[in-house]
């Protein structure tokens, strides 16, 4: 076999891949903050007439 034409092929593949750039993650100096202010309210509110209240009272097998 003859290796010589293989060498320059071989040497431009490295010189290729010692171009290629370089990336890098550096993480913060500084810690991460997440400020919430979150407000969370529920109200139920259960507004019965006086009609379906004595309606429920008469007939407790109803519901």
């Amino acid at each position: 076999m003859n290796r010589k034409p293989i060498l320059p092929v071989l040497a431009i593949a490295v010189f290729c891949a010692a171009c290629q750039p370089k990336v890098q993650i550096v993480p913060s100096e500084k810690p991460i903050v997440i400020e919430l202010n979150v407000n969370i309210n529920q109200e139920i509110r259960v507004r019965l007439d006086q009609d379906v209240e004595d309606l429920i009272s008469e007939n407790p097998d109803l519901f």
